[in-house]
């Protein structure tokens, strides 16, 4: 058992690659560059938008990790069936289970969906909420000073731990029984951003102070950091409601027989990284 993970260097991929290691399976890591991996991995050199780079790579793999939103998706799952692949986990978005998926999140992880389902692979699908890692998007404020600007501030949100999803997808990716399936994953509560922020203060050991947002800030906000129609969607899901990331299901535990992780967990392993 061989699984080419894509995605390393992201929350999610790099979560999976560890997971592989800690159980012993075999893992080739799909990278642009070198990078550091943990040990065992095989690092693969190639680009996710050009499948044609990494075709050997797929020889030898039983399963992959794959990312939604890349170009020429059909010819890289038509490359793994013809080396032999049989199961495939494809990382999607909570964006696809919403009352309204006209929208550019939605829309891209939907047609990754549909190519997977079409490829004949076994698969499975992740539809994870909002990730822990996300609170990283703080650090510039953080650096300067105790305040942290926060959006859509009386939405509470049961955002994931990575570490989870990995466990989730190594577990289609190696075991009998999850194939088929779309999976929605939260974490194990929902807070709203002041309660996150209030937690990440408590793990950096610094008095933290949210500045919510009023909807026009928010929206100013998201139309200055992205692509308009990514904006757009991400104030639809939060501010217009048509995605629910409020909801806790108990997905983690009865697919991995661990209960989800909480936020407390994830700041304090990862508080170094707002120094």
């Amino acid at each position: 058992m061989t699984v080419l993970v894509t995605g390393t260097t992201g929350n999610a991929g790099g979560a999976v690659v560890r997971a592989l290691a800690d159980k012993g399976v075999a893992a080739k890591a799909l990278v642009r560059r070198e990078v550091e991996l943990p040990a065992g991995v095989e690092p693969v050199l190639g680009d996710l938008n050009r499948p044609d780079t990494f075709v050997d790579a797929l020889q030898g793999a039983s399963g992959i990790f794959l990312m939604s939103g890349y170009e020429r998706t059909d010819e890289l799952l038509a490359n793994a069936v013809a080396a032999g692949v049989e199961r495939i986990v494809l990382l999607s978005s909570s964006a696809v289970t919403g009352t309204d998926t006209a929208n550019a999140i939605a829309e891209y992880h939907l047609a990754a969906e549909t190519a997977v389902q079409n490829s004949g692979l076994e698969w499975t699908f992740l539809r994870p909420n909002t990730f822990m890692s996300n609170t990283l998007r703080w650090l510039d404020q953080l650096r300067a000073g105790d305040v942290v600007r926060v959006q859509f501030p009386d939405v509470p949100i049961s955002t994931i731990h990575p570490a989870d999803i990995a466990d989730v997808a190594v577990a289609a990716l190696t075991e009998d029984g999850l194939a088929g399936t779309a999976y929605r994953l939260t974490g194990p509560v929902a807070l709203r951003p002041a309660e996150q922020v209030d937690i990440l203060g408590q793990a950096l050991g610094r008095p933290l102070v949210a500045y919510e947002l009023s909807r026009s800030e928010s929206h100013d906000e998201l139309a200055a950091a992205m692509p308009p129609q990514y904006a757009s969607a991400i104030e639809s899901f939060f501010g217009d409601g048509i995605v629910d990331e409020t909801s806790v299901t108990p997905t983690i535990e009865s697919v991995t027989g661990h209960p989800a992780r909480t936020l407390q967990d994830w700041t304090s392993e990862n508080a170094g990284l707002f120094s």
